[in-house]
């Protein structure tokens, strides 16, 4: 294993070593503020102590990342494949354009969270909150699951125009929601059996990962947003 020292480093030199190194499992330590960790990293395991600045995993193309802190804004970044774990809470634009891969978060995610997330062939992205969510949760929206399990049993477990434009995948979210107000984009519905199947596994590998109960999670109510097809947000496109 590799100990990388980021203490008064900028931010490129830390990518730098990180990308050149030729040991697949790095720590870095005395991270603050660093930007791009990860960027573009395939296969290496990157455990960080301390809070790595914006972009954390962009365009991450499968390698996986472990923070053992919160992280700040556009963490996963358009990444393709991999995996990003945060032992805190996310900034806004967690997922940003995210096109695969799994991101982890136990605590709170910001604004923005899954905005223009999308899925293609193979690549299907998820992103898994722990507790709640800000406004714009799953903007503009084109495909993967957003899964918000608001473990505080929190009365608003999302924030306003949650899934405003979105037109493919599924945001659950679990308890309550009797306080929401969703855009007229999004068709909600309480979760059926086969809906819960589809998620078993990832709430799963998310209860394993955070040593929580799965069946605790999953004997829950869920509620399932999906793109209300008789109401779609046609008016950002151009018709030919």
């Amino acid at each position: 294993m590799l100990n990388i020292d980021c203490e008064g480093k900028y931010y490129q030199e830390v990518c730098e070593e990180i990308r050149n190194a030729k040991d697949d499992q790095i720590t870095l330590l005395n991270c603050v503020g660093q930007r791009y960790i990860g960027a573009g990293v395939a296969k290496k395991h990157i455990s960080i102590e301390g809070v790595p600045g914006n972009a954390l995993g962009a365009y991450m193309d499968g390698a996986t990342i472990t923070v053992n802190s919160s992280v700040q804004d556009a963490v996963g970044d358009t990444m393709n494949a991999g995996k990003i774990i945060v032992n805190g809470s996310s900034g806004d634009a967690t997922g940003y354009a995210m096109r695969g891969g799994e991101i982890f978060i136990r605590d709170d995610a910001g604004y923005r969270a899954g905005i223009h997330m999308k899925a293609y062939k193979e690549k299907f992205p998820i992103i898994i909150i722990g507790g709640k969510s800000g406004s714009f949760l799953g903007e503009y929206m084109a495909g993967g699951i957003i899964i918000v399990l608001n473990q505080k049993n929190d009365a608003f477990p999302v924030g306003n125009f949650t899934g405003v434009g979105m037109h493919g995948g599924k945001i659950f979210i679990r308890g309550n929601i009797d306080n929401i107000v969703l855009p007229p984009q999004v068709q909600c519905e309480k979760a059926t059996k086969e809906d819960l199947v589809e998620i078993n596994n990832y709430i799963g590998d998310y209860a394993k990962t955070f040593d929580l109960d799965a069946k605790k999670l999953l004997d829950s109510t869920f509620y399932v947003l999906t793109p209300n097809s008789n109401n779609p947000y046609k008016k950002l496109y151009t018709a030919f």
